[in-house]
């Protein structure tokens, strides 16, 4: 199914693999090839994302700038009051603010509503964009308004990929989006770049979350993609619809990889056409010949629907190897469950199989890796003119976005899915983090979403509580709601599967989303809440100081505090000193304590 190289490789035309070894250059030669690894690295499509967005001059050691960014409503307030508080009086570059985290949220009075309103005014103010609450989560957003071929994309959550259209997404945290408010760039070695080989053809019945399930098992725990760039190529790209590439895509960061890339065709193309954005593709390959530090071999024909068990998405199975050994299965489970719950509450997955069979409680499909189009039209076929039943289970579905949602009612699939029990909800994220559809203690919860930490999902650890998740994709869980809860792949489900074509209506955001990108006022003024301040106003350095010491520092940075306090530095020569001391890397906790005596 899945094979890891333990070396290199050369990829010739995006097809031929030739291992990097003692013959790879007879190889090489016999096809008439003369190259380098250095050269032939320099022709994957990361690289030449990377060396556009690169202000070093230097490949070795990059400084990015990026096109766009992104982030939602769990983190665009702490990053612009940031940004405020250096200096900020633009947005320079697109800055989308989503808001598809705390939207449903109720506890704690008016600050969910309170952050939406301060990120709408200064969206106004500082030239952004702001996506109203419940019309698209953050990830469905930018790939249907922002994505570009060739483009590079910060977002400040951690799935933030949209490789499968042409663009090299990073997600960071908030400090890394405030520097690129201020016009400073991201630095980073360069990465190593990994081939995602595709072969093959995907089973009927078998999803994006099967795949991307299938590639984090084989490379979470030894690494072999950490902090890379992972660049899917190969022939069985070409037969994967742009929805299941994206639903592949998305997972990506489970792998621990820095970001990923994909080769673009016509399907990525027609995707582009569909979201009226035309100008935004070009044709993506690497290059006749290209060099990868390694290669993630998998065969599409021979993957089947995959669960990720509590509390990893690298913890998998075949649902048919675990229906087969079920009780084995369960203990390990347990086990593994034990180290990652530290022995806090009693957990144990035996309780749920029935007569030999696995009983789920709950179903979602959900947020940016489940809530796709065509996801949620197969899982509609599968359950079309059934019933989830009247016991425990129930499953929910939360489309990605606002047209999406348009989309399921115009073409009749929102009905059938109501029709069989399912509850369609707004775009939200809540599912993936344990705000929305928290099962309930020790149930049992199936998930099309990204993540099943033991913390993520509602659970309260501290209190006694504990939720269970696993991840699979939206065809095996429509597959089991079918069978009103009972554990079952897709691949025994008899299904003909319709594929309506998907129209994507514009006016939707053209309505209802703010678009100030290039209109900043800096006459509007911001609204704050109880729970967000304004900076006070900063005084200007004095001739004089008093300070009161209260600690010791017994490192080279006291030396320096203490020429100041001698008043054998100046100003300047301190600064000088200090930033002397960052090159020379001096402890984290003393350089606070210095830039805290300065601004003082």
């Amino acid at each position: 199914m899945i094979k890891l190289y333990d070396t290199g490789a050369y990829l010739l035309n995006g097809q031929e693999l030739i291992a990097d070894n003692d013959e790879s250059t007879k190889v090489l030669a016999s096809k008439g090839i003369d190259t380098t690894k250095e050269e032939a690295s320099k022709n994957t499509m990361a690289y030449g994302i990377l060396e556009a967005h690169n202000t070093s001059g230097n490949m070795e050691h990059l400084k990015l700038k990026f096109d766009k960014m992104t982030s939602h409503d769990i983190t665009f307030v702490g990053i612009i009051q940031t940004a405020r508080a250096s200096g900020l009086t633009e947005f320079p570059v697109p800055y989308v603010l989503t808001n598809c985290h705390n939207s449903l949220c109720a506890v704690g009075g008016t600050i969910n509503e309170d952050d939406h309103m301060f990120g709408l005014s200064c969206a106004k103010k500082y030239g952004g964009v702001y996506v109203p609450p419940h019309q698209a989560v953050i990830h469905q957003y930018a790939r249907e308004m922002l994505a570009e071929c060739g483009a590079m994309i910060l977002g400040s959550d951690s799935h933030t990929r949209y490789g499968a259209l042409g663009t090299m997404a990073i997600g960071e945290g908030g400090g890394e989006l405030a520097k690129q408010l201020l016009k400073r760039t991201y630095d980073v070695a360069k990465p190593g770049v990994v081939a995602i080989y595709l072969d093959g053809e995907v089973t009927k019945g078998v999803g994006p979350q099967d795949v991307a399930l299938a590639i984090i098992g084989a490379t979470f725990d030894c690494g072999y993609v950490k902090n890379k760039v992972m660049e899917f190529v190969g022939p069985g790209v070409d037969k994967l619809s742009a929805d299941f590439r994206i639903g592949v895509d998305v997972m990506t960061t489970e792998t621990t990889c820095l970001s990923s890339v994909w080769k673009t065709d016509e399907k990525i193309k027609e995707w582009y056409d569909i979201h009226y954005r035309p100008e935004a593709y070009k044709e993506m390959n690497p290059g006749t010949v290209a060099y990868y530090d390694g290669v993630v071999y998998v065969n599409l024909s021979k993957i089947r629907p995959m669960i990720a068990m509590p509390f990893h998405p690298s913890n998998v199975y075949t649902i048919d190897e675990l229906n087969a050994n079920l009780m084995d299965i369960l203990d390990d489970v347990e086990k593994k469950a034990l180290v990652s719950l530290d022995g806090k509450v009693d957990f144990t997955l035996k309780d749920k199989v029935r007569n030999g069979k696995l009983y789920v409680e709950q179903g979602i499909i959900a947020g940016c890796a489940g809530g796709g189009y065509e996801n949620i039209v197969d899982a509609a076929d599968i359950l079309k003119g059934k019933y989830i039943g009247a016991d425990e289970f129930t499953l929910s579905v939360y489309p990605a976005s606002t047209p999406i949602y348009m989309e399921l009612a115009k073409n009749g699939r929102l009905a059938d899915l109501i029709g069989t029990g399912a509850i369609v909800k707004t775009a939200f994220c809540g599912p993936c983090f344990g705000a929305g559809d928290t099962p309930a203690n020790n149930a049992f919860s199936i998930r099309h979403s990204t993540r099943n930490f033991p913390n993520r999902e509602g659970s309260k650890i501290q209190n006694g509580q504990i939720s269970s998740v696993a991840l699979m994709d939206a065809r095996s869980i429509a597959a089991t709601a079918v069978n009103k809860g009972y554990l079952t792949p897709a691949t025994e489900i008899d299904v003909q599967y319709t594929s309506p074509k998907y129209f994507f209506d514009k006016t939707i955001y053209e309505n209802r989303v703010y678009d100030g990108v290039g209109k900043a006022d800096p006459e509007v003024a911001i609204k704050f809440g109880p729970n967000i301040k304004d900076w006070p106003e900063m005084i200007a350095l004095t001739d004089n100081l008093l300070l009161k010491m209260a600690s010791v520092i017994n490192d080279p940075v006291q030396l320096l505090m203490n020429l100041f306090l001698q008043e054998k530095l100046h100003h300047l020569d301190l600064i000088h000193l200090v930033l002397l001391s960052l090159h020379f890397h001096v402890r984290t906790q003393s350089m606070l304590a210095v830039q805290r005596l300065f601004r003082q």
